[in-house]
């Protein structure tokens, strides 16, 4: 499998026109998120993991260009599918735009992997041995304002959903991973549960490979929750998303499981514009 590349910008690896782009925050000099398309769909999607660009303010991690295209500085295939199911959906997408080496958008600033130091196998020598003022630069400069921008995305959407999409490595640790795709929620099970009881499907299984407890569910707990949005994290093992063919397919396949288990849970969606 060749590894994806990140997209061109004005479009899609999956087919789809990228929606319309708006305008990042004042206050993100670094251009970390982006937020595309304005719904009609009532469902917020989320690629926390989209990107693997390294600002030049902070050159390379002391990584070599190969670390700096795998796994562990993002998502493979993440940034396409989620707009491909965007496209499905017709619904709003924010996601982030440096890797998550930098900052880890999905952990809190205060945890240990937030900037990880290792990441698998990997040493990531520009994260070693920071000061608390080198820490709190990056929580400054990525994770502010993707806060910021989450906060103005749920004002300028009002989802009443919140969808997060990331994908994950078939073999982890030398261990190879049998679950095809993630069903992954917090305390509120809802509507992870309508899905995987519509789902039909092996290897559609909840909370797997990760689940609460790895801490991966900070974008549910720290932004649908609070909201009360139904919410669930969406995990693709990236050797399904291996083309633009393939992608489009699983964003097919849960288009079509997420559309009736949101209607099931109380959010209209067959009434959106053809």
């Amino acid at each position: 499998m060749q590894p994806l590349r990140p997209i061109p910008e004005g479009r899609s690896r999956a087919g789809h026109p990228a929606p319309e782009r708006g305008a990042g925050a004042a206050d993100d000099p670094l251009g970390v998120t982006e937020l595309e398309g304005a719904g009609p769909a009532p469902v917020l999607l989320v690629c926390e993991h989209a990107s693997n660009a390294f600002p030049a303010q902070f050159g390379s991690l002391g990584l070599t260009e190969q670390d700096r295209g795998s796994h562990i500085a993002w998502d493979l295939g993440a940034l396409d599918l989620a707009r491909a199911l965007a496209g499905e959906l017709r619904a709003p997408l924010i996601s982030a735009r440096v890797s998550r080496l930098l900052f880890d958008l999905n952990r809190p600033p205060d945890a240990p992997d937030a900037i990880a130091a290792r990441s698998e196998a990997t040493d990531v020598p520009g994260n070693t041995g920071l000061t608390a003022p080198e820490r709190q630069a990056r929580v400054d400069a990525i994770h502010a304002p993707w806060v910021a921008a989450m906060a103005g995305a749920i004002d300028a959407v009002r989802p009443a959903a919140l969808v997060s999409v990331h994908s994950f490595t078939p073999v982890f640790a030398g261990r190879p991973r049998t679950t095809k795709i993630g069903i992954i929620h917090d305390r509120d099970a809802r509507l992870a549960s309508a899905v995987l009881a519509r789902s039909g499907a092996q290897g559609w299984e909840r909370n797997r490979p990760y689940g609460p407890a790895d801490g991966v569910t900070h974008t549910l707990r720290t932004v649908a929750q609070p909201h009360g949005l139904l919410s669930l994290m969406v995990e693709v093992r990236n050797d399904l998303l291996h083309s633009a063919a393939a992608i489009d397919g699983v964003a097919d396949a849960l288009a079509r499981v997420l559309v009736p288990s949101l209607e099931a849970c109380g959010v209209p969606m067959r009434d959106r514009a053809a």
